[in-house]
């Protein structure tokens, strides 16, 4: 990959109302390559299979979605069921249990494909119920570079987050004011842009707040840029960006 591609991915910010607003957060295996440890949203990298056309007749609201958005809401469900078992949709006939994980495991490892086992298990997963909120390019002193698409999405009722044991090994709702107090003081590990998107749900108090903000904004590209003084490297977005004017030290050496 050059220093100019990047990697397609899907995040899902899931969120509920209980003493306010609070969202789902998964914490990363500590022996994987990519953001061990840290507490993020659901996601990960775009699948071929992602993109087969034959979703359309496996998912609601298909013509409804802009094409080149279809594979990426299609991950960010995906991802939520490999990472959290949580289906994003009319579970059809999937029940929480061993022959779930196993699933959600194959899914993971590349051995089945999600849409044979929606179909298999009668899912009608539903992308109209995702709102664009985010998007996220990393810059170049990143080891890996994402073209990140962040969405929201209510808690679907009657089903329990269980986090996989593999790419992630905990599961936790919390407030998004709540969480970056836990992150100012140590106690989480939540990376900058993570942060940045948990200080935007904090505006609102609750999930249609959050739904509603994050429609009006002008769909936008951030891009952090790197910028170095006396030997130290920093981090900066432009107010534009949504976030306010920010700058913060890089923590990645």
């Amino acid at each position: 990959m050059s220093s100019q591609e990047f990697l397609p991915a899907a995040t899902t910010i899931i969120a509920r109302e209980a003493d306010g607003l609070e969202v789902l957060m998964v914490k990363r295996h500590h022996e994987i390559d990519f953001m061990a440890g840290a507490m993020v949203f659901p996601g990960g990298k775009v699948h071929e299979g992602d993109n087969d056309p034959a979703w359309a007749q496996n998912a609601m609201r298909w013509n409804d979605v802009p094409a080149e958005e279809r594979g990426l809401r299609i991950a960010a469900i995906r991802e939520c069921f490999e990472e959290c078992g949580i289906i994003l949709g009319d579970p059809g006939r999937a029940v929480p249990g061993p022959e779930m994980t196993r699933a959600r495991q194959a899914i993971d490892r590349r051995e089945m494909e999600f849409l044979d086992y929606v179909r298999e298990k009668e899912i009608v997963v539903d992308l109209s119920t995702l709102t664009a909120f985010a998007r996220w390019m990393t810059p170049s002193i990143a080891p890996k570079r994402f073209d990140t698409h962040f969405f929201l999405v209510a808690d679907p009722a009657g089903q329990d987050a269980l986090s996989d044991g593999r790419e992630t090994v905990e599961t936790e709702w919390i407030a998004p004011g709540r969480a970056l107090d836990l992150a100012a003081r140590g106690e989480r590990q939540i990376v900058f842009p993570t942060r940045m998107n948990l200080k935007l749900l904090a505006q609102s108090a609750t999930l249609a707040d959050a739904v509603a903000a994050a429609t009006a904004r002008e769909p936008r590209a951030v891009r952090p840029r790197i910028v170095t003084r006396d030997g130290t490297r920093f981090v900066q977005l432009d107010d534009i960006d949504g976030y306010g004017a920010v700058e913060e030290k890089v923590a990645v050496p």
